[in-house]
């Protein structure tokens, strides 16, 4: 896998150029104005989008400057008071209620949510009303308030006729607004107040009537997302018939072909659409998919399952992980790119000129530098059952341990995002956004190798081969060794150097690696018999998950159980 991984990047932005909900050149200046005090952009840039009826534009932008406001009050009650009876100071202040609201009540799962949060919550959506009203009645022709006022029905769990009602106002509006239908698809989830049925119809059928080029055309793969969160894939995994959600993914991949890369009229329905191509196992298209959206990254679908930001990136690193791990180690090339690419520099951060192991599982044990607690937590993204020891001096050993996968799921289930076994590729997930390190030894054949990981990315690798040949000069161990020894505060790197020449038995050699690293002895059996932790004592087992459980588990670790839970209706 290691061989690829680098490839798939291509096309890709850097994870650092990824950015939520990032405001277009307009707002990000009325925004910027905002902070330091100054309305008069917001209100210029809100008054454009009015005249000009770009309602798309227009719902962004409100909801933008509603969620600057809720923080940075001054500008926005100058921008009142200098305007009153502005339809678009109206409009940002109705959006600025349902936050207050939903700030107060947070974005747990109810059973987490006290009894005075709600009674807050509801009291603050109750007095919202003439607020989202004045904004209704000063723009008429506005689709957009009528979507915050289905985010208000949300909350207060208002009577069906009510949501109908404020769904025929806004698409007397505009019977195209996208905003508007998307709340409305999580209205009608049947985690709210509709059923599967019924919010599949209505996605579908709006879709049908947008015309040809509008991103409204994607509506169903919002209502992909939210069966999701639901039901597993596959045939009988759910009561909407498996034929219908692959038809839907189709007819988004066409619609995503006809919009350039990084279109940003695309990104709303490509973040879904890359969701689901995962969920069906076709990440080869979730890659391309990743590189059209490019640095776009949007709330939904990615928050339903924690940190959107965070979790777009798993999921991106994910893919490429497996696309690699599916590529021939000799003459396989990943999938290249179908078009130029959204603009933005190749993620090559995981790149290296250091030797790679087969893509193979060989028998492999890692020691990660953190207590087997916090170690268990990291490893949940993997979605592999592992199995974890206690290490001598407080730190974890950690293996793949597929023998552990009930019967019924060794064979014919649906393979994880990140597969089984293949230890170094999985220590580069779950060392992730960890400051500890990780080093993997595995055996390839008569060789060893190891490979150092720290924060997702491979800092160091070494071969020890059976050919005397194949010894590194002086230069190369003292390169290896250097990266290896920092990593572990070793101020002194010729031990591990010498070591790393070695020309005698491979695992004597490993073994003296780990003793100038201060790292404790390898397990007993490593190399002579799989899973050699089954024996040890204190080991524990993490549990194979469905990827996008394992997502949900490890982002909502050590947060009282409130991330991935109910979410206030964002825009």
């Amino acid at each position: 896998m290691l061989r690829h991984f680098a490839a798939t990047g291509d096309g890709l932005p850097p994870d650092g150029a990824v950015e939520v909900d990032a405001p277009d050149a307009g707002l990000r200046a009325a925004l910027s104005a905002a902070r330091s005090g100054a309305w008069e952009p917001a209100s210029e840039l809100l008054a454009r989008t009015r005249v000009d009826r770009d309602w798309g534009r227009r719902g962004k932008y409100s909801a933008g400057l509603a969620e600057l406001a809720l923080h940075h009050t001054g500008w926005f009650d100058e921008w009142r008071r200098a305007r009153p009876g502005d339809p678009d100071v109206a409009l940002v202040a109705a959006e600025l209620e349902i936050d207050r609201a939903w700030e107060i009540r947070t974005a747990a799962r109810a059973r987490y949510v006290s009894r005075e949060q709600f009674q807050a919550f509801r009291t603050v959506l109750g007095d919202a009303i003439p607020v989202l009203r004045t904004a209704a009645d000063l723009n008429p022709e506005d689709p957009v308030p009528w979507r915050v006022f289905i985010a208000h029905a949300m909350g207060l769990g208002a009577p069906r006729e009510v949501f109908d009602e404020y769904l025929a106002q806004g698409r007397a509006a505009d019977p195209h607004h996208l905003g508007l239908h998307a709340r409305a698809v999580q209205y009608l989830a049947q985690k709210w107040y509709g059923s599967h049925e019924e919010m599949f119809a209505f996605a579908e059928s709006a879709a049908a009537a947008a015309p040809e080029e509008s991103p409204l055309r994607g509506l169903p793969l919002h209502a992909v997302t939210e069966y999701a969160l639901e039901h597993e894939a596959g045939i009988e995994k759910g009561p909407v018939a498996w034929s219908r959600i692959e038809g839907l993914v189709e007819v988004g991949l066409e619609l995503s072909a006809s919009f350039e890369p990084g279109d940003r009229r695309a990104a709303d329905f490509r973040n879904h659409l890359a969701l689901a191509l995962i969920r069906s196992d076709r990440e080869a298209e979730a890659l391309e998919v990743f590189r059209l959206i490019g640095t776009d990254a949007r709330t939904f679908p990615w928050a339903y399952m924690g940190d959107p930001r965070e979790t777009f990136l798993l999921m991106r690193q994910g893919v490429r992980a497996h696309v690699a791990r599916r590529t021939p180690y000799f003459g396989g090339a990943v999938p290249a790119p179908a078009t130029d690419g959204p603009p933005g520099p190749t993620d090559t951060s995981t790149a290296t000129t250091l030797p790679t192991a087969a893509p193979t599982a060989a028998p492999a044990v890692a020691h990660a530098g953190a207590p087997l607690g916090e170690v268990r937590e990291a490893v949940l993204i993997t979605g592999t059952t592992m199995r974890l020891a206690p290490a001598p001096g407080g730190g974890t050993f950690v293996e793949a341990a597929p023998s552990a996968d009930p019967p019924g799921r060794r064979k014919g289930m649906r393979t994880t995002l990140l597969g089984e076994g293949g230890l170094p590729r999985l220590a580069a997930t779950f060392s992730r956004g960890e400051k500890w390190p990780v080093l993997v030894a595995a055996k390839e054949g008569a060789d060893y190798t190891l490979q150092l990981y720290r924060d997702g990315r491979l800092l160091a690798a070494h071969v020890w081969w059976e050919d005397p040949a194949e010894m590194p000069t002086q230069q190369e161990a003292a390169e290896r060794a250097t990266a290896l020894s920092a990593a572990y505060g070793k101020t002194d790197h010729r031990p591990l150097a010498a070591a790393l020449r070695g020309t005698g038995d491979p695992r004597h050699h490993l073994d003296e690696a780990f003793a100038a690293l201060g790292l404790p002895t390898l397990p007993a059996g490593f190399g002579h018999r799989p899973e050699p932790l089954a024996e040890a004592r204190g080991a524990q087992l993490v549990e194979r998950r469905s990827f996008l459980r394992a997502i949900k588990e490890t982002l909502s670790s050590g947060s009282d159980g409130t991330s991935g839970g109910e979410l206030p209706p964002l825009s």
